[in-house]
């Protein structure tokens, strides 16, 4: 499992309270601040847990959103910790990404955004960044708390444009129904996503819960329609 095709999921959800969950606060609160743990499968096979932590930062209305997958078992044999990090603040209900960091081993990507000059630079696996910035442009974490927010408020954008690694690409976002699933928090009504790069054979489906805040709670990637990397919720605090 490379950091490329990882990152692509995000490369990016009760009717009461349950176990390991508290009750959501008020719908006009925005995005709640959540952390939540996955159970990570790689082709059917569980290879780890991922942990998904939105928190404020220290300043109102700015955020920090992190992404840690860790490997279990003999699994860790074979690869790093995973870990991605957002910061990003959040104004008139849209995302808007300031810096990005990512490590997985020996690779690395960091980058900052500048919304005053349009741009944004830093490094890629060594690689130099500089990018012009389009309104709404997101990076591989921002774009999930967006998601959210954008299903909160019942208009979700068919394209966004995001920054991967030393690229800026548009992904085409499609709202494919609701489905009721069970998980480990329950049975949930769920709004499912999906996502993709034009062209490209691999599909990222995020399954959002809206009593949960829209908090993702199941997420699968398929390449040529089999399942490559799939995530299931399994714990939920706020």
């Amino acid at each position: 499992m490379r950091a490329r095709g990882i990152t692509a999921l995000s490369l990016a959800i009760m009717a009461g309270p349950t176990a390991g969950a508290e009750t959501p606060p008020a719908a006009d609160a925005g995005i709640a601040p959540f952390s939540a743990r996955y159970q990570a499968d790689w082709k059917s096979i569980t290879v780890g847990t991922s942990d998904l932590e939105l928190k404020q930062d220290t300043e109102p209305g700015h955020y920090l959103y992190t992404w840690t997958i860790t490997a279990h078992g003999i699994f860790r044999l074979y690869r790093d910790e995973v870990t991605q990090k957002s910061w990003l603040s959040i104004d008139a209900d849209h995302v808007r990404p300031e810096k990005y960091r990512a490590e997985d081993g020996s690779s690395s990507v960091s980058l900052d955004f500048d919304w005053d000059a349009g741009q944004v630079g830093g490094m890629s696996e060594k690689k130099p960044v500089d990018l012009k910035l389009k309104d709404g442009t997101q990076d591989l974490m921002s774009i999930q708390v967006e998601v959210m927010l954008d299903l909160k408020n019942g208009n979700l954008p068919k394209t966004f444009q995001i920054i991967d690694k030393d690229q800026l690409k548009e992904f085409i976002y499609t709202q494919e129904g609701s489905a009721k699933i069970r998980t480990a928090l329950g049975e949930l009504d769920t709004v499912i996503v999906e996502s993709r790069q034009a062209g490209n054979n691999r599909i990222l489906r995020m399954w959002f819960a809206p009593s949960l805040g829209f908090v993702p709670v199941q997420a699968e990637r398929t390449r040529d329609g089999k399942l490559e990397f799939a995530m299931r919720i399994k714990t939920l605090k706020r």
